[in-house]
């Protein structure tokens, strides 16, 4: 079997484009697994003053696609083919955790749970479950530097 990838690949992913100007912060990475955080900002919540929907599901999604690509040989990626996410409660932390598992992969498909956490100084309280499908493609040569 290939060497995996390592965790300074999905370093190098989440530092690029919308996650890296979002602030999406990589806690661990294991071939499988990955936990990632956001920080609360204003510019990231809806009228109520929860984190929105669309960031909720964009945190999901990176988690998701690092859990993946962690456990996909050297020279992969793991790309959204399809997500869905159910909104449990309301986002209102200080900050979102997302911690992802890949739950199958068979072939270039992997499917992968993610559980969303809205945490605060006293508690972490789940806001969002979802499950999102991954399709491995080889990495374009020069994409990540």
């Amino acid at each position: 079997m290939s060497e995996l990838n390592p965790p300074s690949f999905a370093e190098a992913i989440n530092a690029k484009g919308f996650t890296g100007a979002a602030g999406f912060r990589i806690v661990t990475i294991t071939p499988g697994h990955a936990e990632l955080a956001l920080t609360r900002r204003d510019d990231l919540v809806q009228f109520f003053g929860h984190f929105h929907g669309g960031v909720i599901t964009a945190l999901a999604d990176q988690a998701a696609g690092i859990a993946v690509t962690s456990g996909l040989p050297q020279g992969k990626i793991g790309v959204t083919v399809e997500i869905k996410v159910n909104f449990l409660a309301p986002a209102d932390g200080n900050e979102l955790i997302a911690r992802a598992s890949i739950l199958k992969m068979s072939g270039s498909i992997g499917v992968a749970t993610v559980e969303v956490f809205a945490r605060d100084d006293r508690s972490e309280r789940l806001c969002a479950f979802c499950t999102a499908t991954m399709r491995a493609l080889d990495l374009p040569a020069g994409a990540i530097r």
